[in-house]
């Protein structure tokens, strides 16, 4: 099987054995082998998970992450832990409910399964292809030759033997949903139906200045009438130094700079394929010499699809940007709308160097922070400073450094500095930065109280107050408006003017009037050339006066209702399973020992 795969040059590759919704059974696979360990990190309703299994998982997502080169940060670290051990439940619970419904497949399934519905990876590989098209027969007659040997057979069945159950079990779990014409059309109106509006924002300041009374009691009163609305998550005060790692132009220019090295390369005769195969970063085409296949216009990101469908054959591109890095195409074939390219992708970002000189700031900083404090140190080594920076369970994330549990973590209990300074953290890192920590003040998990929730119920109340009197005033405006005076003069006579929106559907996000609430609902149920009343939505108070409303087309609607249901189908399946998989989750006993076990 290898001198096979090594005479194809790589051209196919073993696919990897992910299940359509889940990773692979890791633990399932080691529990049939034998394989155990001696202790159990934790366990789902009785059934046991291995400290082998999770740490399987754990690596498995780990080297994922790491495809490319990416260093990972001890953040990210953290996420792939909590990844590995909810993906090991979430099997665990799969298969016991599989098992309770005795849902299984049997050896003709599964043959028929691998013969007719090849992986999508297999699908895509070069020796499978006619014209840039999955061959059947091709793969069919693979199968049945001596190249595909019985580790390859093994491995197709074993996909197969977890899939199928499976998709039964999803089949099962979306028994009887079906979605009608009309929901698809309204669905498709809610997309596609379009309106443009004329609407006056009623500004508090104008239609209700001034000062306005809150009273202790009132105060009191919301606070007990509202109890839920005063859990606090566990909470931190901290101030934060820390040291950027994003991209700056300096990087940015590196790595042009080295895309047209290597484009120079490749126009000096380089082999195209190896030269994907050692520099390109993207790992579901390096190891084919960077064949993407063939596609169409608008499969791409919008930047690739449009050099690659203006690139002469056979040429190689100059160094395309996109969300992913730098792109150097060539495009090999050309036939109307479809094309065939390969690509090299490089990445946009820090060099192992510029790493090395960034870690080495973040311990300067660290190490000046001790002795000369965590401002000074901060101006020494070019650090940027905030303080107040409030860090929440619920929203762990300091503005400028990204996701910060491990600041929230540090800050529970920061320990004590012999002379009496508040502590310093270690250097934490996230994926755009180094920083370090000093806390200002923390607080655990619990109801608010009165004195803390104060503050904010007050700023609420006068707020409260305030729309009410603007909408007192908006009333007023609206009755003029419909008694004949022009909307314009209206909102000029209290120094508001009036603004246009759209046109805009009623499901698109609207930077504006907001979406999916009361202003949307006017634009698009307010008689054209009429006035709302007053809609008040999370941001503000709104007059509405659609000026103009296209419908939805319905002939367009039948042509791609089909498909449409097919995708709102799906999605209705996926969301079905979610909600069990919630439900079986909550329902579970589910003991996980990571922590005392000191499992990492």
């Amino acid at each position: 099987m290898m001198e096979f795969i090594r005479s194809k040059a790589g051209k196919f590759i073993i696919f990897p054995t992910v299940v359509f919704f889940l990773l692979f059974m890791v633990w399932g696979i080691i529990a049939e082998t034998g394989q155990t360990a001696p202790n159990e990190l934790g366990s789902v309703n009785g059934e046991p998970i291995t400290v082998l299994a999770y740490q399987n998982a754990v690596e498995s997502l780990t080297q994922q992450a790491q495809q490319g080169g990416t260093r990972i940060t001890p953040e990210q670290q953290r996420e792939i832990r909590q990844r590995a051990w909810d993906e090991l439940v979430t099997d665990a619970l799969l298969r016991q409910e599989m098992d309770r419904r005795g849902i299984s497949v049997s050896d003709a399934e599964i043959v028929l399964a691998a013969k007719s519905f090849p992986h999508p990876q297999i699908s895509q590989q070069e020796i499978f292809q006619t014209n840039g098209q999955f061959d059947l027969r091709k793969y069919q007659s693979f199968l049945a030759s001596p190249q595909a040997s019985d580790e390859l057979l093994a491995q197709i069945e074993a996909y197969y033997r977890s899939m199928l159950p499976r998709m039964k079990l999803q089949r099962q779990l979306s028994a009887g949903m079906r979605v009608t014409d009309a929901e698809l059309w309204r669905a498709y109106q809610d997309q596609n139906d379009r309106a443009t509006v004329e609407y006056v924002s009623l500004d508090l300041t104008k239609l209700a200045p001034g000062q306005v009374n809150v009273t202790d009691a009132e105060v009191r009163d919301f606070f007990e009438e509202n109890p839920e609305r005063f859990e606090r998550p566990r909470t931190a005060r901290v101030t934060v130094a820390y040291i950027p790692k994003m991209v700056t132009d300096a990087d940015r220019a590196a790595a042009f700079q080295n895309a047209m090295r290597i484009r120079q390369e490749l126009a000096g005769g380089g082999d195209f394929a190896a030269v994907a195969a050692r520099e390109s970063q993207d790992p579901g085409s390096a190891q084919k010499g960077g064949d993407l296949g063939t596609f169409g216009r608008g499969q791409m990101v919008g930047a690739f699809d449009s050099a690659a469908f203006a690139l002469p054959v056979g040429e190689i591109s100059q160094p395309v940007e996109t969300q992913f890095g730098l792109h150097l195409i060539q495009v090999q074939e050309r036939t109307g709308d479809q094309v065939k390219a390969r690509h090299i992708l490089l990445p946009i970002g820090k060099s192992e160097e510029e790493l090395a000189k960034l870690d080495a700031r973040a311990d300067s900083l660290s190490t000046l922070a001790e002795s000369r404090g965590l401002d000074r140190a901060a101006r020494l080594v070019g650090a940027t400073v905030r303080r107040g920076v409030t860090v929440t369970e619920t929203l762990p994330v300091i503005p400028g450094v990204g996701p910060a549990q491990d600041a929230l973590d540090w800050a529970a209990n920061p320990g004590e500095t012999e002379d009496g300074k508040p502590a310093l953290s270690d250097v934490f890192e996230t994926e755009n930065a180094l920083y370090v920590l000093q806390r200002e003040s923390y607080a655990p998990k619990g109801r608010m109280t009165l004195a803390e929730a104060s503050p904010q119920i007050r700023r609420d109340l006068v707020v409260r107050k305030k729309r009410a009197q603007a909408r007192v005033a908006g009333e007023k405006m609206v009755a003029e408006v419909r008694a004949g005076r022009p909307l314009a003069q209206v909102a000029a006579a209290r120094g508001l003017t009036v603004g246009v929106a759209g046109p805009f559907a009623r499901v698109e996000p609207n930077p504006v009037l907001g979406q999916a609430n009361a202003a949307i609902g006017a634009a698009f149920g307010t008689p054209v050339g009429q006035v709302s009343g007053v809609v008040e939505t999370p941001t503000g108070l709104f007059i509405i006066r659609p000026t103009q409303r296209v419908p939805a087309d319905r002939k367009a609607w039948e042509a791609q209702k089909e498909q449409q249901r097919a995708s709102v189908g799906y999605q209705m399946q996926q969301g079905t399973i979610e909600r069990w998989l919630q439900s079986a989750r909550r329902n579970a006993e589910i003991k996980d020992n990571r922590e005392s076990l000191g499992v990492s």
